[in-house]
């Protein structure tokens, strides 16, 4: 995928007054927020869990090296291969050496961000090998050649009328007169669809939500099942994982899918949990005749040690995303990065540099529930003030937010000049990013907006953009209610 988070505002600002992108992004707050919120309820000891989560992934990241090179002889001793990869090029060239030495002509996948952030498709496509992505939401936006738009829900941004046109437009083999009306006639013809290329590929390619040291076990927990058949009915299975994925037991996984599904989808426990240890044996019915990993660095080793490190605990749940009022409003895409959300925000300038990313820290409230409902408790917020430190030393934000910071800066620090200003409505201190928000129509005011916050589209505030948002999302009730 190529990188545009430098175009966040830009494309921030397009998404506001996308009617349909807004009616969609509707379903993000209906289908996680509350219950997410059921299921911590009905467990009592979830927040221990949170805590223990936590310092597993913590005590894996002071031994990082040594749960590795732990991980990589349970996975020779039985019959697989670990190959490691520091940077996303080495990666594609593995899994495409792999792919050749197997006269593999189609692979299936599973879905895996992994794959995105190295941009496996398009390689393998640009060498003869056609890649086909088998979760549903995966399948629906290679479909349509777009990206994921949320880690765990890749097609949240598309209506079903969308998606019941696309399938029209590809599957032209099948009956034109078919009813595609209800959900389950659209996934009912994908699983048709999919079915036959499930037998004809000759690799399947996974990533892996957990690497278990203890027993060089790769771990994928899916609601449909396509990962179980992915890596099964191949020749091949390859798994794709970053180095952090590592859990030091069993046990200790168990404890962390206890707070996995919770946060991510309200379930108790996915549909599929699903436990991979190299290839077939001889007593196995049915699984591949290689089993190969993938390790990727990718810049995640240079996070060690440093401010960022929390960000190695995140197990990929979405949480922060589905509570985040900036992505509720403008959705993932206009992140122009594989990772959208608070999490994007923080991870995506840890592997790309701020130079090109820095305003996704920016796009943010700063309202603290990404790290409220984080089942890993990543300080989210405290690591994205850390980037607009950075961004701040490099000269990188616009001048307008700079000379406001260090105007706001010299009141904050003479609390009598403050106290003065305060008494007269403080409109000088609402011109360098104050929160009174009749000043917020001011020139200053509207570009530290712009920058602090969401973007406002050209030749508007921030809060004419949002009411018109909000108006474009009344419009369904309006017609449903015969207005």
């Amino acid at each position: 995928m190529e990188l545009t988070a430098n175009k966040f505002k830009a494309n921030a600002s397009k998404a506001l007054v996308d009617a349909q992108l807004q009616k969609a992004l509707g379903n993000v707050q209906k289908g996680f927020i509350g219950k997410r919120q059921k299921a911590a309820d009905a467990l009592p000891e979830f927040d221990e869990l949170r805590d223990n989560a936590r310092d597993i992934k913590n005590h894996v990241l002071a031994h990082l090296d040594l749960y590795l090179e732990e991980y990589e002889r349970k996975v020779t001793a039985a019959g697989g291969h670990v190959h490691w990869a520091e940077t996303a090029e080495d990666a594609r060239r593995i899994v495409l050496d792999i792919c050749q030495k197997a006269n593999a002509r189609t692979v299936t996948k599973g879905k895996s961000m992994i794959t995105e952030e190295i941009a496996l498709n398009d390689h393998l496509a640009a060498n003869g090998i056609e890649p086909v992505e088998t979760d549903l939401g995966e399948y629906i936006i290679q479909l349509r050649g777009e990206h994921p738009s949320h880690i765990i829900a890749p097609a949240v941004h598309l209506n079903k009328e969308q998606v019941e046109g696309d399938f029209r437009r590809v599957h032209t083999h099948l009956a034109k007169d078919r009813d595609l009306s209800e959900p389950v006639s659209l996934l009912s013809e994908a699983r048709e669809v999919l079915r036959q290329r499930y037998f004809a590929a000759d690799v399947g390619i996974t990533g892996a939500n957990f690497l278990i040291a203890e027993t060089g076990t790769s771990v994928i927990v899916t609601n449909e099942g396509n990962g179980d058949l992915t890596q099964t009915l191949g020749k091949v299975h390859v798994v794709v994982a970053s180095i952090e994925k590592i859990v030091p037991t069993l046990e200790d996984t168990s404890q962390i899918l206890r707070v996995l599904a919770r946060s991510a989808t309200g379930q108790d426990m996915s549909v599929y949990t699903t436990f991979s240890t190299g290839p077939k044996r001889e007593e196995d019915p049915d699984g591949p005749d290689e089993y190969h990993v993938v390790l990727l660095d990718n810049g995640r080793s240079a996070m060690l040690g440093t401010e960022y490190q929390d960000m190695l605990r995140c197990i990929r749940c979405g949480a922060c995303m589905n509570h985040c009022p900036v992505y509720h409003a403008v959705g993932g895409h206009a992140y122009g990065s594989v990772y959208p959300g608070p999490m994007g925000a923080v991870l995506t300038p840890s592997l790309n540099g701020i130079d090109e990313t820095g305003q996704l820290p920016n796009a943010s409230t700063f309202c603290g529930r990404c790290e409220s409902v984080c089942p890993m408790r990543i300080p989210l917020p405290k690591m994205m003030r850390h980037w607009r430190e950075r961004e701040f030393e490099r000269n990188l934000t616009p001048a307008v937010a700079r000379y406001g910071l260090k105007a706001w800066a010299f009141f904050a620090k003479r609390p009598k000049l403050y106290r003065l200003a305060a008494s007269f409505g403080m409109p000088l201190l609402s011109l360098f990013g104050g929160t009174s928000r009749r000043f917020h129509s001011l020139p200053l005011a509207g570009g530290w907006t712009r920058h602090r916050d969401l973007p406002a589209p050209e030749g508007r505030t921030f809060l004419q953009a949002w009411a018109q948002r909000e108006a474009l999302k009344q419009e369904p009730l309006k017609q449903e209610a015969g207005q």
